[in-house]
């Protein structure tokens, strides 16, 4: 367990840092762009989510999902698992450099599939900015791949900490956009050059998140060159496994479209694309810093276990992990939901803008909880190399995620339209959670979750009063009429405030309550903090 601990002290290092550099980035971008009624915002949005949203279902799914297994099972051969891998890369960029091609070729179909309803200048600009990002598949595909390998082999920190060469890039791009062209909300009277150094500059950072990791490639202990033998390795097996997950990255590709072409109606009316964009990345902020961290390390565990077929101790690490992983986001739900008006104000230009912003967050907010424990359940399933399972319950999310879509878009004003997509997608992964939990008991018995179960609501019981205190602490500095609201320096500094405040209740409390997972806890952060 110590190995898990550090190995999730380094990922949470390096995913800490690189989110808030993140936070950092995503703030320059929204002063140059803006986000409520930006079309430019919009376009930009749009244009970095085609290649995005293919990584992010790769990463989860394919690689993860299928690619970890398969390398474990590799590492008993003779060579280590060398030949395999090294056919596995060849393969791999061949196929990313394909679908890069066909990717920046269908361009014009792309932006007109996910932004249908945009309004004419903002989808030429949408359209500008694809023929930048859409290179960046190559090389999103390319990291996920080189750091899925590295995880398996147990080096884990270079796959967190890389994100930080292409924050700090991006920050650096914007930032002399900023400087050249001010800020330029609307989609109309963009040149080529501020197409260029925008679309440009998020295409280079990505381009150094992935490089970097062949820096770290020898501590993986494997010789790796092309090769394009790719009989009698087993790829039949990973093409059935993979056939699954192809599905889903079809699935939730369709489901996104649908999303993302509804909400352009509400572009210049409201939060549109790019609101639902950050808000996303808010939410997912406590998720990738403490999920990841913590269920990466646990993955190649569960992984070990299926392999030497040792299930009670899966049973055991599948409880570590939910009491971990709850007590950490728990605690950060109650502190985003009390300081969530300042949050919000940090990505938009006025009060106003930052309720509506606040709205949408809080509609996300629904399922963090729910995502973060679906994410150790499906992690289960990839162990036991089954990507089959997780599919129907990934349909099941998807077709709600749609039909809520459709609702929100038949019932809602414009203005109110991003807030019930959210608040969709959010029903659609509470009801994928529950699916993903009775599919895995009829797989492997049960899942001896009752007391991971009691701790999660001991979490609550103490998150509930933490959050009160942090939202009078929040109307005590004055609300959203108040200099936390006013600004972005007084949003981020009173959100920071708010937030701790939250935090330390919440500690307090769960001292009081004599929760065993405190001192584990507290561990962690103290691993983290010394990385």
């Amino acid at each position: 367990m110590s190995g898990i601990g550090r190995a999730g002290a380094v990922v949470a290092a390096g995913t800490l840092v690189s989110r808030v550099t993140g936070l950092v980035r995503n703030i320059v971008l929204a002063a140059a762009l803006g986000t409520v009624g930006a079309g430019a915002a919009d376009a930009f949005t749009l244009a970095t989510q085609l290649p995005n949203n293919i990584y992010a279902i790769i990463s989860s799914g394919l690689l993860a999902g299928v690619i970890v297994p398969q390398i474990i099972q590799a590492a008993k051969h003779r060579d280590g698992g060398s030949a395999f891998v090294s056919t596995l890369l060849t393969l791999g960029v061949i196929a990313l450099a394909v679908t890069t091609a066909l990717a920046v070729i269908a361009a014009p179909l792309l932006v007109i599939a996910y932004g249908d309803k945009l309004a004419p200048e903002t989808q030429a600009l949408a359209l500008a900015f694809a023929y930048w990002c859409l290179p960046q598949l190559l090389f999103y595909g390319l990291y996920a791949l080189l750091g899925e390998i590295l995880n398996a082999r147990r080096v884990f920190g270079p796959f967190a900490w890389s994100p930080i060469i292409n924050n700090v890039v991006s920050i650096a791009g914007f930032l002399v956009f900023i400087w050249m062209f001010g800020v330029r909300e609307d989609a109309a009277g963009w040149t080529p050059t501020m197409v260029a150094i925008m679309g440009g500059t998020a295409t280079l950072g990505i381009v150094f998140q992935a490089l970097v990791l062949l820096l770290f490639w020898r501590r993986a202990g494997l010789r790796v060159r092309p090769d394009f033998r790719w009989r009698g390795i087993g790829l039949r097996h990973i093409g059935r496994l993979a056939g699954w997950t192809f599905l889903m990255v079809v699935v939730g590709q369709i489901a996104g479209l649908i999303q993302t072409n509804i909400v352009g109606s509400a572009s210049s009316s409201g939060p549109s694309i790019a609101v639902l964009s950050y808000a996303w990345l808010v939410f997912m902020l406590p998720f990738s810093v403490i999920v990841l961290s913590i269920g990466t390390p646990y993955f190649t565990r569960l992984s070990e276990h299926v392999s030497a077929n040792r299930p009670d101790a899966l049973r055991a690490d599948l409880d570590s992990a939910t009491r971990t992983i709850g007590i950490f986001m728990v605690g950060a739900l109650a502190a985003i939901v009390a300081a969530i008006v300042p949050i919000s104000r940090v990505f938009t230009k006025t009060p106003d803008a930052a309720q509506a912003f606040a709205w949408v967050l809080a509609a996300y907010l629904v399922a963090l909880l729910p995502l973060s424990f679906q994410f150790v359940l499906q992690r289960t399933f990839y162990a036991h190399q089954d990507t089959r399972t997780p599919f129907f319950f990934t349909l099941a999310q998807a077709v709600l995620v749609v039909v809520t879509a459709l609702i929100a878009a038949a019932i809602l004003p414009l203005e109110h339209l991003a807030v019930g997509i959210a608040l969709g997608q959010s029903l659609a992964n509470v009801v994928q959670l529950a699916l993903a939990v009775i599919l895995l008991r009829r797989k492997i018995g049960p899942l001896g979750l009752g007391g991971a179960v009691r701790a999660v609501v001991r979490f609550v019981v103490a998150g509930i009063p933490a959050a009160a205190v942090g939202w009078l602490v929040f109307a005590l500095l004055g609300g959203s009429a108040g200099w936390v609201a006013g600004g972005y320096l007084g949003a981020l500094f009173g959100g920071a405030v708010i937030g701790l405040a939250t935090l330390v209740v919440y500690v307090i409390l769960l001292a009081l309550l004599r929760a065993p997972e405190l001192t584990t806890a507290v561990r962690t952060v103290r691993r983290i903090l010394g990385r």
